[in-house]
């Protein structure tokens, strides 16, 4: 039977896809705005069927979304809905994933009504002489994941058949709390993803900012939203993370050193921590400290989701090309750029390139400890090059900062060894605040070496210090005398000059007996 033999007489109505997910027809029937055949065709069914059979939540939210339809349809005795795949003859099928422009040029060959909520449709179908029915939802959207929220929560982790879990209290210092006793469905969790689906269109902050087959990353106001799906997760699951603490640099009370520091020369800083320590937090704080200085100040990020002024523009990672955003940076010239969350190698080496260039760059990088932060370039650029492109490390733990490094490159013998000739080029990573290096960097064969300088300090080596200290006391004062214990099991005892002549005869004997006791080769230098 033809579809103009299905329908009586009134008006015909095709949804187009947009219209469906946002649950508009239910609500236009519901709401007693359409009267008359609701043609819903097999081509919508058969994507929507699709995108669920790909993993796609849009699929299980259209497909649900038609049973409402015909459901609602079946409260009212002048509302039908028919079910068709019927094409007309003057139609050709075009080849094309765009379902809407099909439906579009079905409306028009039917002179049907289309509903739709997307303004893209909607003048496409008015150039086409296509009547329409545009319908955008006004109503405010309420997202049933706001709920789980409260003003201490950092994350909530949804799942299907698992119940509500929710991570609550500060950076470095949280608790995982149950949020009911009861599972969550999956109907429930299809309800909030249709809700932020939904947000997506309709919100100006908020956009879908990746999407694959089975997962899709979605940035909503504040919320960073992950929802990943079978078979890449063994259940629909949501995960939404919202910050709870926005600082200023002078909340952070650094030392007056460190801020001269930021201000003059650190143009190639790393901000490195765990996981939920408290790192994007104070990127945040400093990307506005350079933007109260008059910098010029932009990010890159993958969502997008640092709390900003209008005035810094953010760039998304994943809607761009390295080599985009190479060029963007490098013709708008920023003083500062925050490249957030750098893991692959392509984000490494853009960092290098664009701090080579000359822009200042501040990464935020995962790291355990902040070594561990240096050593992520280690492999992917040059050894000699790593100080030009980092030169402070900021290590965050606990919402606070725990360790400062900065880097230069010196020629000299790396730390334990003692041939001159194995001199070489080596940065050595200090402690900014004390000055002390705490680890060398080298090239030995074609191996790169990290080694630590400062080394715990042994029972041992006590032990050894204390014993010689004794005798020592004996006859020289304490001022006059250091006593370093080396890692190569000797004890160098750096003396004054003038007293050098006093330690023969008996000294000599005593200071004999301490070595042969201890293990240990004992060795008196003139101190300098």
């Amino acid at each position: 039977m033809s579809i103009s033999m299905m329908t009586r007489n009134g008006e015909v109505y095709l949804p187009d896809s947009s219209a469906v997910v946002e649950g508009i027809v239910k609500e236009l029937i519901e709401r007693r705005r359409i009267k008359g055949d609701i043609i819903v065709h097999f081509l919508l069914v058969e994507h929507f069927r699709k995108l669920a059979k790909e993993g796609d939540s849009l699929g299980h939210i259209g497909l649900k979304e038609i049973e409402n339809i015909r459901k609602s349809a079946e409260k009212f005795s002048d509302v039908r809905v028919l079910f068709t795949s019927e094409v007309p003859e003057t139609f050709q099928v075009m080849k094309t994933e765009d379902i809407d422009a099909l439906l579009c040029e079905l409306a028009r060959e039917l002179n049907a009504i289309l509903i739709t909520s997307d303004d893209v449709q909607r003048r496409t179908a008015q150039a086409l002489g296509v009547r329409v029915l545009f319908y955008l939802n006004k109503s405010e959207i309420k997202l049933s994941i706001e709920e789980f929220f409260d003003e201490e929560t950092m994350s909530i982790h949804l799942k299907e058949g698992v119940v509500p879990y929710a991570k609550k209290g500060r950076p470095g210092s949280w608790r995982f709390v149950p949020l009911r006793k009861t599972p969550i469905t999956r109907d429930e969790l299809q309800n909030m993803i249709r809700e932020v689906l939904e947000a997506c269109r309709r919100l100006p902050n908020a956009y879908v900012d990746t999407e694959h087959p089975y997962s899709t990353l979605i940035q909503l106001g504040p919320y960073r939203i992950v929802i990943t799906r079978p078979p890449l997760s063994d259940g629909l699951e949501l995960t939404a993370v919202r910050p709870i603490v926005k600082l200023s640099l002078e909340d952070y009370g650094l030392p007056e050193k460190l801020i001269r520091r930021l201000e003059e020369r650190a143009e190639g800083i790393l901000i490195a921590g765990a996981p939920g320590m408290g790192k994007t937090t104070f990127a945040q704080a400093l990307a506005e400290f350079y933007l109260r200085k008059g910098k010029i100040v932009k990010t890159i990020e993958s969502p997008r989701d640092l709390q900003l002024p209008p005035e810094i523009t953010q760039y998304s990672k994943a809607k761009s090309s390295p080599g985009e955003i190479h060029d963007v940076l490098l013709l708008s010239r920023p003083d500062y750029t925050v490249f957030d969350e750098m893991r692959t190698l392509e984000d490494f080496k853009l960092y290098a390139d664009l701090r080579l260039a000359g822009v200042g760059m501040i990464g935020v990088v995962h790291a355990t400890s902040p070594i561990d932060a240096i050593q992520r370039f280690v492999g992917k650029v040059e050894l000699g090059m790593i100080p030009s492109i980092v030169d402070t490390v900021i290590f965050i733990k606990d919402g606070k900062i725990a360790k400062v490094y900065e880097l230069e490159m010196v020629v000299k013998i790396p730390h334990g060894l003692r041939e001159a000739d194995l001199a070489r080029p080596v940065v050595v990573v200090k402690d900014f605040l004390t000055g002390e290096p705490e680890y060398e960097m080298y090239v030995f064969g074609e191996r790169t070496f990290v080694v630590p300088v400062k080394r715990r300090i042994t029972e041992y080596e006590v032990k050894t210090r204390k014993a010689i200290e004794r005798t020592l006391k004996k006859f020289i004062p304490d001022s006059e005398f250091e006593i370093e214990v080396t890692s190569e099991g000797r004890a160098l005892i750096h003396v004054s000059p003038e007293y050098i002549p006093l330690l023969g005869g008996k000294f000599r004997k005593r200071l004999e007996r301490v070595s042969r006791r201890l293990g240990i080769e004992i060795e008196i230098v003139p101190m300098t």
